[in-house]
């Protein structure tokens, strides 16, 4: 088998929407090979690349006829996130926007990471940017927790609205206050307030 029937075999097993890496594929040859043939399944129309040394085997639309769906930007940072076992948590307008606590939709999508300082850009002007933070800060058992606390010091303690509280309460119902405090060792006392104030 040539070295692009083994990468498409490996590729195929795990299903359409498999986000992946040259690195995934070291055993099939030389790393210029890889790139070579990583090369010419794009070429072919078989897989995506969606930045620099990051490709996708993508899923197909056959119900809507909407052809080729692309991976969300999370789903392209947790699978980075996951290659570098790195620990990461949205920031910024992005961690606002998917709480609902923002309509802004970013175009640099931020996150902040125990891995690799790095920008990946992603074409048509969106880009994913890792920020490194001290490990203790992503200490967090609770993702929710974790997101929370971020998306708050984005706005900061004097800048958040009413209405952004009801959707905080919003959201913060779908997780028990227990699992969620668990974590209140890492919050800020102004945030830890806002939290528990939502639950009552």
């Amino acid at each position: 088998m040539s070295i692009e029937d083994k990468i498409i075999e490996v590729i195929r097993a795990k299903g359409e929407g498999t986000i992946f890496f040259p690195n995934d594929f070291i055993d099939f040859g030389e790393p210029k090979s890889i790139g070579k043939a990583l090369e010419r399944l794009t070429e072919k129309n078989q897989i995506l690349r969606l930045a620099r040394g990051i490709y996708c085997y993508p899923k197909q639309d056959k119900v809507m006829g909407l052809g080729v769906l692309y991976p969300s930007i999370e789903e392209i940072a947790d699978s980075i996130a996951r290659r570098d076992k790195a620990r990461i948590v949205p920031t910024g307008i992005h961690a606002l926007n998917k709480l609902g606590l923002s309509t802004q939709i970013p175009m640099n999508f931020v996150y902040l990471t125990d891995g690799t300082r790095r920008k990946i850009n992603l074409g048509n002007g969106k880009s994913i940017q890792f920020r490194f933070t001290s490990p203790k800060n992503l200490a967090f058992t609770n993702k929710l927790a974790m997101l929370v606390t971020f998306a708050l010091k984005e706005l900061g303690q004097d800048k958040i609205t009413e209405p952004q509280i009801a959707q905080l309460k919003q959201i913060l119902e779908k997780e028990s206050k227990e699992k969620v405090m668990v974590d209140a060792s890492l919050m800020p006392a102004w945030i830890r307030t806002i939290i528990k104030n939502a639950y009552e």
